[in-house]
């Protein structure tokens, strides 16, 4: 699959390359998700690989020993600098130092890949490279590009003000999944008949990120029918995918969250209803972390609602995870035992109530790319009834707003009912408000 999107991303690393090699040394760090498609930015970015005048020397860190791991980024800096770093380097802190020093005299690119696993190699790397950096930053010329996918830990070292690199690097690039319209120039250049079925089938399954897309698009597999054989089959690389994303993040003790996060999946978005499900325990922290430190879950609350408002519901935000867990993860069993046949006929089967729920989402992502909203979500009363609607935009114009309803076909929208649910909506919580009436069903994706 060709390079797709990320035109902004690269434009700004190569910006900060120009100014790291005209003025002095420049720091960027590229943060998102695993499968984001990190690492490929990067090496479009510095052209790795290809032909080039400035080398690039390019680390990955592995849960090695600190002098290993040396010895491996020494003779790899060797080759690309053409010049001898000592083999016998223990410590990446006085690699580092020797590498900033070569920098005062050639320019290079130095990127770190995975940078967050030095967390577990030595922590005290941290502290050497933050020492290193403000000591000869203003003397070199290296553009340093730091990449790594574990969101929390990469948070913590770049954002915490306690913690050594906090507010050194120049900018902090956090790669996000591909937008529908993204999706939709995918798919015309790789299966130019394609349905909006299998537009929203792909957006549902892998929620636009670029490794999972890739791989249908490899493999021919761009029709619904394909993407569930694809998906379904013996050899998925989806089967353990999701439990691999999350112990990356979240680490060996994920129990508790892989209970929650499978009952939200399952439909359980109060957070009581959550707790019976895992067990009537106190899931008050593990929910906190959930949302801020490894932004999996996200908190809604009714459009228009204060933000200490108790009227909440948790979501599962990537729609992989989201449906990794539905099925994946809540038909082990299957998988255990060898039964692909059957967990492809569930989701064969349950694809088109599966996806009905997707296709909120999608027109959520499709109104936002417009830029002509302030702010996009749903309604629902706290108590007693079921009003509920799918998607309120309020419209950059005052008191202006978009108010709709999602049908996978037109023809099972009620106006009617539909009025009524509004009525309730503009009494309770936009009364001032003049109101576009809408449905949205896959004929308008």
């Amino acid at each position: 699959m060709k390079f797709y999107n990320r035109e902004s991303q690269l434009a700004e690393m190569k910006r900060i390359q120009n100014l790291a090699f005209k003025e002095h040394s420049k720091m960027t760090v590229v943060t998102g998700r695993r499968r984001i498609g990190k690492t490929s930015l990067i090496h479009r970015a510095l052209e790795i690989g290809g032909k080039k005048s400035i080398p690039t020397i390019y680390f990955f860190v592995t849960r090695k020993s600190e002098a290993a791991l040396c010895r491996e980024f020494a003779e790899t800096a060797s080759r690309a600098l053409d010049l001898l770093i000592p083999y016998e380097i223990g410590s990446f802190g006085r690699l580092f130092r020797a590498l900033m020093e070569v920098g005062m005299n050639r320019a290079f690119n130095l990127v770190i890949d995975e940078f967050q696993e030095f967390d577990y190699v030595n922590q005290s790397i941290f502290g050497d490279i933050q020492n290193h950096w403000d000591q000869m930053q203003k003397k070199t010329k290296v553009n340093l590009v730091i990449s790594g996918s574990a969101y929390s830990l990469m948070n913590k070292i770049f954002k915490n003000s306690k913690e050594p690199l906090f507010g050194r690097a120049d900018n902090i690039l956090t790669l996000q999944a591909f937008s529908p319209s993204t999706l939709k120039e995918i798919l015309r250049d790789n299966f130019p008949k394609y349905t909006n079925d299998d537009l929203l089938a792909l957006y549902s399954f892998t929620g636009g990120i670029p490794k999972y897309v890739e791989q249908l698009c490899d493999s021919g597999s761009l029709s619904v029918a394909k993407m569930i054989d694809f998906i379904a089959r013996t050899d998925s690389p989806f089967i353990d995918e999701g439990k691999n994303l999350l112990i990356n993040e979240i680490g060996k003790n994920y129990g508790i969250y892989f209970s929650i996060l499978s009952a939200v999946s399952g439909g359980a978005t109060a957070q009581n209803s959550i707790e019976d499900i895992v067990g009537n325990l106190s899931i008050s922290g593990h929910i906190k972390r959930l949302i801020e430190d490894y932004q999996i879950l996200t908190r809604r609350r009714p459009i228009l609602a204060k933000d200490g408002s108790h009227t909440v519901r948790y979501e599962i935000e990537d729609n992989f995870l989201h449906f990794w867990f539905a099925y994946f993860d809540k038909y082990r069993s299957l998988i255990e035992i060898g039964n692909l046949e059957t967990l492809h006929k569930i989701i064969a089967d349950s694809y088109t109530t599966y996806s009905g729920l997707m296709l909120e989402r999608y027109f959520k992502k499709h109104l936002a790319e417009q830029r002509s909203f302030r702010d996009i979500g749903s309604w629902w009363e706290s108590k007693g009834n079921e009003n509920q609607i799918d998607i309120v935009g309020l419209r950059l114009e005052k008191d202006r707003a978009l108010v709709a309803e999602v049908k996978r076909k037109q023809e099972n929208f009620r106006m009617s009912k539909f009025e009524e649910k509004v009525r309730h909506l503009k009494e309770k919580a936009m009364p001032q408000y003049g109101l576009e009436l809408k449905c949205l069903s896959l004929e308008d994706m």
